[in-house]
């Protein structure tokens, strides 16, 4: 990778991966692009340009000045969001995704790593360890575009020889940056509301569990799958994971590091989105294919957002 752009970089995952591929690549070959204000941590790592990814003419643009050989592309509404808005969800998930395939095919771009979800499973798929592959028919308009989109991704490697490569994120905690409007950003709440010494109230039921992995492994499963190499890799898509936890499970994770913390359940919506979920996914064609391998579990995961978060507040 030698000039790479990332859309939706101020969002939770593409804020973290800047400042990752910041440690190598130099400021003026990372173009970070989003809707939004560029974030401070920005002008130390990349340089920044407004994209609205449904404006195509704006990032072939974007690629044909930069150079761009790799595009990383974040931009996304989540579930919840998604559910509340679904045109919207539908337009920037697929659109956008049809946008950089284009773009990339026209600029014979080297390489588009775009992450998926766990959301494109569906009720009828195996709630336990849940392969690669599996149905997919999901209940969110969330999951529907991701589905979708990870069939655009494999259309435009057979079909133009784009090399595309997606990874089913679980849920991600993440200590740096807030919440985007998922499902499962409960997570990152409880502990935020725990070094604040407030209690909390999830709107997922205590024993509902779920795929999660922390941020940190996030950003190293993206960037090790992206650097892979391409003639071990049998497919476009590849779930991953790290760890299978309940709400209940963090509040006591958190309840034997901090003194006093309560939780509440107070299910909405939401709760539906969860249960149409894995409760663990099984990602051994990951490990097998390009050596995936977590690095944090929720011992390690607690300790190390409860000092973040301390840090932060202090």
């Amino acid at each position: 990778m030698k000039n790479v752009l990332i859309t939706g970089a101020c969002g939770q995952i593409g804020s973290e991966l800047i400042v990752e591929l910041g440690k190598t690549i130099p400021v003026h070959h990372l173009i970070a692009t989003d809707v939004r204000s560029p974030l401070p941590l920005f002008k130390n790592h990349a340089q920044f340009s407004y994209l609205d990814v449904l404006d195509r003419d704006k990032l072939l643009a974007l690629v044909t000045e930069n150079e761009i050989d790799t595009i990383f592309h974040m931009a996304a509404i989540l579930s919840a969001k998604g559910e509340q808005n679904p045109q919207l969800a539908y337009n920037i998930n697929l659109g956008g995704l049809f946008n950089v395939l284009e773009v990339a095919r026209k600029r014979k771009i080297k390489r588009v790593i775009s992450p998926s979800t766990i959301a494109v499973f569906g009720p009828d798929a195996p709630k336990k360890n849940t392969p690669n592959e599996t149905p997919l028919n999901p209940t969110t308009m969330y999951g529907v575009t991701k589905v979708a989109g990870e069939k655009l991704m494999q259309y435009y490697y057979q079909k133009f020889g784009v090399d595309t490569r997606g990874l089913r994120y679980p849920g991600i905690i993440s200590s740096a940056t807030a919440p985007g409007g998922g499902t499962t950003d409960y997570a990152v709440d409880m502990y935020i509301h725990a070094v604040k010494r407030e209690p909390y109230e999830s709107f997922i039921s205590a024993d509902t569990p779920l795929p999660f992995m922390y941020m940190p492994d996030a950003i190293k499963a993206i960037l090790d799958l992206a650097n892979a190499d391409g003639s071990r890799l049998k497919r476009r898509t590849y779930n991953v994971n790290a760890m299978s936890l309940t709400p209940k499970d963090i509040e006591l994770s958190i309840r034997s590091r901090i003194d006093g913390f309560t939780c509440g359940y107070k299910p909405d919506y939401r709760q539906e989105i969860a249960e149409s979920w894995p409760h663990s996914i099984d990602d051994s064609t990951a490990r097998s294919e390009w050596d995936w391998q977590p690095d944090y579990d929720l011992d390690a995961m607690s300790d190390d957002m409860i000092q973040s978060l301390s840090d932060q507040e202090s």
